[in-house]
């Protein structure tokens, strides 16, 4: 009978990689079209957008999303960009070249968030004639000058090779240098999340950030320009980056504030976003394979399986639709079909880089993530001729395909894409045509063939002994334990006079682990040899209580770990 039973799956397995191949065979060419429609001026649904400005959707009403966003721009032509290098697609290069010319101007256009001089880089969006959203908004968001600086970087690398240094730093370098600069000067500073809801440190922003100072120094390098500002912070950025893990929750808190749990789709997209096949599955920027980023995906994927109607009745260990983060409220807080799709893809980046390299390895921080799929494996690495490496590796396949089958299930029969599904039954909902949904799905339909971009230079990165956080100077890591004991819905949160600790906006308190409860503790990287004063407030269902005066307050140590052990007052 087992042997019967092995064939009916093995032919059910066969069955569904059959149909998803016959997906992605007829979703992918709708998927690039879907792209190109909104990309002005010749887009067929980008009417009225200058050359070279893409829009985020044709949708006026419900939302109104006909603006360009700098995110969704670069993260879109990133994606034709790599088509066109790689020699998938050379009929691309007038549009690149429009691009170009659309995002320099863009540069220059005074806007709420100021000037080209005075941190106008940090705008999040534009009008899509090329003028400026003048309207209240969440801003600044300072992932913008990162990723188009990537993606301008990736065609800049092209031109190196077949044109001449002199015309890339005529052409490209001023435009670039401009987004570097900003991100070396503000990298250190809070702006909006990628979701442009929370203001506070962002992973996404962070990891993008530092990808791109890593790019712009090896890109001033080959153009004979100083990179040493961009060099000494990516080194700091890398090691801001350390703080977001939350070792005892086993995930990557993604925001440090906002007054969610932290657990959301901006880390695995940064984990994507951030992909460098050359660095394995190094730990330290959370690549795709690396333990951090597989035990966060872990919790993430979790997190969606009972709030969901539609993830209902299926098992623990399978594919389930996911969102934004499970706290998420826009449009009724439904799954996307850009998060879903980035599941598989950090799934398939994983599966090549193991393939590549012949092994994978199990630690103490991924386990729960293999154990999914082998219950009784255990911490170790697992050579590709191994049982243990084909068994993983296999079910971990059949892991990611199921993502991608779901984003096949309920994308509508003409193969358009939207920004969401209904959580409930399954329909598209929200933003027609996002723009974004489409890259996502020829990103991820990439990745499952085993397609891998190049590096970017993540391999061997040592994270620097002492934290600097660019002018604020040296910073320390201090962990705040309070014992307090709470009511059901009740958590407590820290706030305090110094950006780190959210510059008393209760809004954007941190919130504490209760994993070791009644004791609540964090570890938050403040400014070294500085006075801090501090306060811990409860939270629930939105009533907020501050701690009893006076406020709390230390000396932060020059280096070195410093703990804090209080009880609410």
């Amino acid at each position: 009978m087992r042997g019967v039973l092995f064939s009916a799956l093995s032919i059910c397995g066969a069955l569904a990689q059959s149909s998803l191949d016959s997906y992605i065979s007829t979703e992918g060419p709708i998927a690039k079209a879907g792209l190109l429609a909104n990309i002005g001026a010749s887009g067929s649904k980008s009417a009225g957008a200058k050359s070279g400005i893409v829009i985020a959707s044709p949708s006026t009403v419900n939302p109104d999303y006909l603006f360009t966003w700098v995110r969704d721009s670069s993260l879109v032509f990133k994606v034709l960009i790599d088509q066109f290098t790689t020699g998938q697609d050379t009929t691309l290069l007038g549009q690149i070249q429009d691009f170009v010319s659309a995002e320099t101007s863009l540069q220059q256009v005074s806007n709420p968030s100021g000037t080209i001089t005075t941190g106008g880089l940090g705008e999040p969006k534009f009008n899509i004639d090329g003028s400026a959203f003048t309207e209240s908004w969440g801003r600044p968001q300072r992932d913008g000058p990162a990723l188009r600086s990537t993606s301008l970087i990736s065609y800049a690398n092209w031109l190196l090779k077949n044109t001449t240094a002199s015309n890339v730093a005529d052409t490209l370098w001023p435009t670039i240098k401009l987004d570097l600069d900003y991100v070396a000067s503000n990298w250190n500073q809070t702006g909006f999340d990628l979701w442009e809801e929370v203001q506070s440190s962002s992973f996404f922003t962070t990891a993008v950030q530092h990808r791109s100072l890593r790019e712009g120094a090896a890109l001033a390098t080959a153009l004979g320009e100083d990179a040493s500002t961009y060099t000494e912070q990516a080194d700091n950025a890398l090691c801001f980056l350390q703080s977001y893990w939350n070792p005892t929750a086993g995930y990557i808190t993604s925001n440090t504030g906002g007054g969610r749990s932290g657990i959301d789709a901006n880390s695995a997209l940064a984990s994507i976003h951030t992909f460098d096949p050359a660095a394995g599955c190094d730990a330290n920027t959370f690549q795709p394979c690396s333990d951090k980023a597989l035990s966060s995906l872990k919790v993430y994927v979790d997190s969606f399986r009972s709030i969901y109607a539609l993830n209902s009745g299926i098992a623990a260990n399978a594919a389930v639709a996911t969102g934004r983060y499970p706290e998420d409220v826009y449009m009724g807080g439904n799954p996307w079909y850009l998060t879903t799709a980035a599941v598989a893809e950090q799934l398939y980046d994983a599966l090549s880089v193991w393939a590549a390299q012949g092994s994978l390895d199990v630690t103490a921080v991924s386990l729960p993530f293999f154990q999914q799929f082998q219950a009784g494996v255990t911490a170790g690495t697992y050579a590709s001729s191994t049982e243990t490496f084909t068994t993983l590796t296999a079910a971990i396949k059949s892991f990611a395909d199921g993502f991608l089958e779901i984003h096949a299930k309920y994308t509508p029969a003409n193969g358009g894409l939207a920004e969401q599904f209904d959580r409930a039954n399954g329909t598209a909902l929200s933003a027609v045509d996002l723009t974004w949904s489409y890259a996502a799905a020829l990103t991820v339909f990439s990745a499952r063939a085993g397609t891998t971009p190049a590096s970017w230079g993540a391999k061997g990165l040592a994270v620097p002994a002492i934290c600097e956080r660019g002018p604020q100077g040296a910073t320390v890591d201090v962990t705040f334990n309070v014992v307090a004991t709470t009511v059901p819905g009740e958590s407590i949160y820290l706030t305090g006079s110094v950006d780190a600790l959210e510059d008393w906006f209760p809004d954007n308190a941190i919130l504490l682990s209760a994993a070791n409860y009644p004791t609540w503790s964090i570890t938050v990287n403040v400014p070294a040899s500085t006075l801090i004063e501090y306060k811990y407030i409860r939270k629930n269902n939105g009533a907020v209580t501050w701690e009893s005066d006076p406020n709390n307050q230390f000396s932060s140590p020059a280096n070195g770990a410093f703990a804090l052990n209080d009880t609410w007052r």
